[in-house]
């Protein structure tokens, strides 16, 4: 409890909460309480609202930290639910995590940024995909194979992330797919396959996560890795962006270094040329195991396991929460 204390208090996740005019009808739940109510239901890792609601109940102490003080106060969860809608509309937890990166980072130096992405998976069906519609006119007959000698070949469209270079952040945002489907990855050498969404994290020294993005699970690993950067550029400084061998790519590499980081990027052999990094470059791209060890926390400890609601904008607020007090409380251990 006071360790709830001292999260909330470093967070103020009441200053993103403006208060309600209430003229006529029901007076409305008290949307700070609710907030600070969905803090408390991660830092417990609690899978429901049912269980947040049993919890707040057969605690007054937490009932109090809160904002409520009798259990018969505590709202129900058709309120809950209803309030977090309302969270994940206005980007509540996304705000508040911001902030609190900016304000707590300062003017310090980061010295490594971990780069990396999970699967989350959910309980929703997929959807089918839909086919694209049949192009209007005469089909054009278009030869298959090389070309040959002589011949010019059609230029290539360019790919998402060399457009990424030319885009504004919010414009690289929007160009990523962002609804549940099917994804796959190797783990433990096999197939693994997930429905529902990645979510791609930057993860400064000390398990703080400094931003993130939540994608379709489809969406390969490197095309967050542009968006991420600008993110986490306007939040901390960084010395080192350190990536595995899925975001080997020129242009993520030419991106880093013009931002004044240093790029260490696990070589990805499959282009066939063998490249080697250097010692020392070996070593600190040690330093990446921040990424395995925050996900593991978010995982197993701030609510990201059990994901019980719809949509991708819930979905993200919900991570999120976790991600917010994941860092409240990561940073709190830097400061004792």
């Amino acid at each position: 409890e006071k360790r709830v204390v001292a999260v909330l208090e470093i967070i103020g996740i009441e200053r993103f909460i403006h208060s309600s005019v209430w003229n006529l009808g029901r007076p409305p739940q008290d949307r700070c309480a609710l907030a600070k109510a969905f803090v408390v239901k991660m830092i417990f890792n609690c899978d429901a609202n049912s269980d947040l609601i049993g919890l707040l109940q057969g605690s007054p102490n937490l009932r109090k930290i809160c904002g409520w003080d009798g259990p018969s106060q505590v709202p129900s969860e058709a309120t809950f639910s209803r309030s977090f809608r309302e969270f994940a509309e206005m980007g509540l937890p996304e705000r508040a995590h911001q902030s609190l990166i900016k304000q707590l980072s300062g003017d310090r130096v980061v010295g490594h940024m971990s780069r990396d992405a999970t699967d989350i998976p959910i309980r929703e069906k997929v959807p089918g995909k839909s086919k694209p519609p049949k192009p209007s006119g005469p089909k054009v007959a278009r030869k298959r194979g090389r070309p040959k000698k002589g011949e010019t070949p059609a230029p290539k469209d360019p790919s998402r992330i060399q457009r990424q270079r030319a885009m504004t952040l919010t414009e690289m945002l929007d160009d990523l797919p962002k609804g549940r489907d099917w994804g796959v990855k190797k783990k433990g050498g096999a197939l693994y396959h997930w429905k529902g969404y990645k979510l791609h994290v930057d993860w400064a020294d000390g398990e703080i996560p400094v931003s993130a993005i939540l994608t379709s699970a489809s969406v390969h690993d490197s095309q967050a890795a542009i968006p991420l950067a600008t993110m986490s550029l306007g939040r901390v400084n960084n010395l080192y962006d350190l990536m595995d061998a899925a975001y080997d790519s020129r242009e993520i590499f030419e991106h880093s270094l013009s931002l004044g980081h240093i790029p260490i990027i696990d070589p990805n052999s499959r282009s066939g040329e063998r490249r080697e990094l250097a010692p020392a470059q070996k070593r600190r791209l040690d330093e990446r195991s921040t990424a395995e060890r925050g996900f593991s926390l978010l995982k197993e400890g701030f609510g990201a396991r059990n994901i019980r609601v719809r949509g991708d904008a819930k979905v993200y607020a919900h991570l999120m929460f976790g991600l917010l007090a994941l860092a409240a409380d990561r940073l709190l251990n830097l400061a004792t």
